[in-house]
Order: C-alpha cells, then sequence, then structure tokens
C-alpha cells in the first residue's frame, strides 16, 4: 500500500474518481497503547465496530490481546489474523452450532448470555466443558449515550438473581457484563450501570471473577466532544474497588469507536452542486450509513489546492445511488465556494463506516491509501505510541501482583 503524506497530498496527486478510505495505523495504534496503559485492567477489541485484519493486526501489535466477537464469522476471521489472541464469544444470542464450532474449533472459552435458554445452550454445545467463562449481561441505561443499546440485550433485574445462581454452577469463572450505549458522554453512565452490578451481586450472593463494563467509550464529532478519556477511567475504577467481589476479580471494557475512529477518513468528490446541496460519490449505502441514518454528524474539510473561500455556509450531502434516502442531513459546514470537481475529506470513519459499505446499485468500490498526518480530531493527542508489541506496563505488573 503506497503512502502519501497527508489527505490533501493524496487528492493532488491522484485526483481519484472513485471514494477513497484513508487509513492512519499510527492513529489506531495510539488509541490502543492508551488504553493498554491506562484503562485498569483488561481491554478486549469490539471486532463489529471494524473488522479490518489489518487494523486487528496493528492493535494486536500494540498490546490488544482480547477481541470481542459477536459471529462466528467474526470468531474465524479473527482466529484466522490473530492465531494467539483471546477471543470472547460476547453476543447474547448464538447458535449452537456457532457455540460448539468457536469452543471446539477456535479455542473460545468466554461467552456471554442474559436468559437460562442461552446458558443451556452453552452447556449443551460444549458437552458440559468446565473450562469457561460466562458473563451475564444485565441490562442498563443508555440514557447517556447517543445511540442505545438498551433494547435488545440484557437480563431484567427479577430475572438477575436466578441467572447469576445458575451461571455459577456451570461456569469456571462467573462474569458480569452490560453495555451503556454507543458514544458515552460522561462518566456517569458508568457509575450507575456499576450499581446494577452491585444490586444483582448482592441480590444473588454469587463470587463474580470478572466484571466486564463493555463498550460505550466515546470518539470526538462535531457537537460531541467529551470528557477525557482518563475521567471515564476513574469512574470505573473507583466503582470496580468497592464491589462486593472476589479480590482477583478482573476487570474488562470493550472499547471498539474509542480504539477505532480515528483510524480511517474517506474522500470523496463533488460531482453536483444544487444550492446547499451536494451530491458526492458516497453515501447511505457506502462509509456514511451513520450520517444518513442517525443522523450522525462526521467532520470535514475541503480539499483544495489553491485559494478558498473564507466564507462558510451549511451543507447537506446526497450520495451517489438513485435512491431518496441515499440522504446525509448533516449540516456540514464548508467553505461557501465549493463547487463541482472538489475533494471533501469525512473524518473519523473507522468505526462502523467502512464496516457497513454496501456495492448497493453497483457503487462502493474504493480504494485504501494510507497517510501520515494526524486524523481530523483525536482525544489521543501527545500520546506516546511506542513500546514494543504485547508488553505488560509496570502499571499493569504491580495490579496483578497485587492480586
Amino acid at each position: 500500500m503506497h503512502k502519501h503524506l497527508s489527505a490533501l497530498g493524496l487528492a493532488k496527486a491522484l485526483r481519484p474518481v472513485e471514494p477513497v478510505t484513508l487509513v492512519r495505523p499510527h492513529a489506531a495504534k495510539r488509541a490502543a497503547r492508551f488504553f493498554v496503559e491506562k484503562f485498569p485492567g483488561t481491554t478486549m477489541y469490539a471486532v463489529k465496530a471494524n473488522p479490518s485484519p489489518a487494523l486487528l493486526q496493528i492493535l494486536w501489535d500494540a498490546g490488544v490481546t482480547h477481541y470481542d466477537v459477536a459471529s462466528i464469522g467474526e470468531v474465524r476471521m479473527a482466529r484466522r489474523t490473530l492465531p494467539k489472541a483471546t477471543l470472547c464469544f460476547m453476543h447474547p444470542v448464538k447458535a449452537e452450532e456457532a457455540i460448539e464450532e468457536a469452543y471446539f474449533v477456535h479455542g473460545v472459552r468466554t461467552f456471554s448470555l442474559d436468559t437460562m435458554d442461552e446458558l443451556e445452550k452453552i452447556v449443551r454445545a460444549t458437552r458440559g466443558a468446565q473450562d469457561l467463562n460466562l458473563c451475564v449481561r444485565i441490562r442498563v441505561s443508555s440514557d447517556h449515550s447517543k445511540l442505545s443499546l438498551a433494547a435488545k440485550f440484557g437480563a431484567e433485574p427479577e430475572d438477575v438473581a436466578e441467572l447469576l445462581v445458575a451461571t455459577r454452577q456451570a461456569a469456571d469463572a462467573l462474569g458480569i457484563c452490560f453495555h451503556v450505549g454507543s458514544q458515552a458522554m460522561t462518566p456517569a453512565a458508568y457509575a450507575e450501570a456499576m450499581e446494577r452490578v452491585r444490586a444483582a451481586i448482592v441480590a444473588s450472593s454469587v463470587t463474580v471473577d470478572i466484571v466486564d463494563v463493555g463498550g460505550g467509550f466515546p470518539s470526538t464529532y462535531p457537537g460531541m466532544e467529551p470528557p477525557p478519556l482518563d475521567a471515564y477511567f476513574g469512574v470505573i475504577h473507583n466503582a470496580f474497588e468497592n464491589l462486593p467481589i472476589s479480590y482477583s476479580a478482573e476487570l474488562w471494557c470493550e472499547p471498539g469507536r474509542a480504539l477505532c475512529a480515528e483510524y480511517s477518513s474517506l474522500i470523496v468528490r463533488v460531482e453536483k452542486r444544487r444550492g446547499d446541496e451536494l451530491y458526492i460519490n458516497d453515501g447511505a449505502y457506502g462509509a456514511l450509513f451513520d450520517a444518513a441514518h442517525v443522523g450522525w454528524r462526521f467532520p470535514v474539510t475541503l480539499l483544495r489546492d489553491g485559494e478558498v473561500s473564507e466564507d462558510v455556509a451549511e451543507f447537506s450531502f446526497y450520495g451517489p445511488t438513485c435512491d431518496d434516502m441515499d440522504h446525509m442531513a448533516g449540516p456540514f459546514v464548508l467553505p461557501a465556494d465549493i463547487r463541482a470537481g472538489d475533494y471533501i475529506e469525512v473524518g473519523m470513519l473507522g468505526a462502523y463506516g467502512c464496516a457497513m459499505r454496501t456495492a448497493f446499485n453497483g457503487f462502493g468500490v474504493d480504494a485504501t491509501h494510507e497517510v501520515a498526518d494526524e486524523p481530523m480530531a483525536t482525544l489521543y493527542s501527545g500520546i506516546a505510541i511506542e513500546p514494543p508489541s504485547n508488553v505488560v506496563s509496570l502499571d499493569q505488573f504491580k495490579r496483578r501482583a497485587r492480586r
């Protein structure tokens, strides 16, 4: 893969006709080092956010050893890419055949569940295995997050105690997990969820070996500037230390967006301007799914080598397909003199953007190039991206020694 110095340099040199995905390995490595060094437990990457094998390798080399896989397809891909990684099947509803293959073929030992039916399924599929890490997912609020994940999964409070007791009997290590929703905008989301964990432990009187606080760790977007991630880690650490759990209990997290959002961006070309509407060559069925369907506002910048108007205006985008739904309302703030033939970089698309691309209507073919410049926004400025892969930091060593 050819490496360019910057997005602007690439646009000038190639004048691409189709969308171009830009990847910044240094940004993903920096995010990974931040979590590995500063989160007070085990960092487990949520593969669904961006399943690129190249990205998984970058995260592994930066010290991320655990991976949250949500389907047998992700299990297979992650195992091919990272033969030594610890894979955790954290989707609470799985096909029995998928559980069996994950356990016997791919060495998966950690599974999540939120019902008695799923527990029984796991026990059957693994033939009563005695080396299982089983994490009961409890339902918590998504009120502090931009995208809710509270409706589909999670045991209800009245069912949690019975489920934890039953799971304790089948598990070598028992865990409790939850998900506060995507893009949690305050550490209070985790504080409140940890109170649910406390209540569940008290109600069931079981020994808990793993507390998995899930994902939800934010990135930064226009109009969504979260507090520093250190603040989230501090709240989680304090809540974890005060839980009635085993002295050797482990703390896990499952960042997806926070590890990969800054990894990728997209260069698109303006094919037409109609007032404050720009017709571009990627859209709702491509990398801009979230911009269209959940109104996500991504940062944008004009890539023009020459004079640019100091005046700005708000624009919406139409994608390249024949579908009226291929519309991104924005608003996206760009120079007022933008015109057909100009290139735009859409930033922070490493999370979910490229993962959700389709080839609907014959579109969706794109090239990928590495660039050396910084992402359009970052939560990790000033973070060192060494040392070598999969090292244990001094802080981690001390934490483990205490336990």
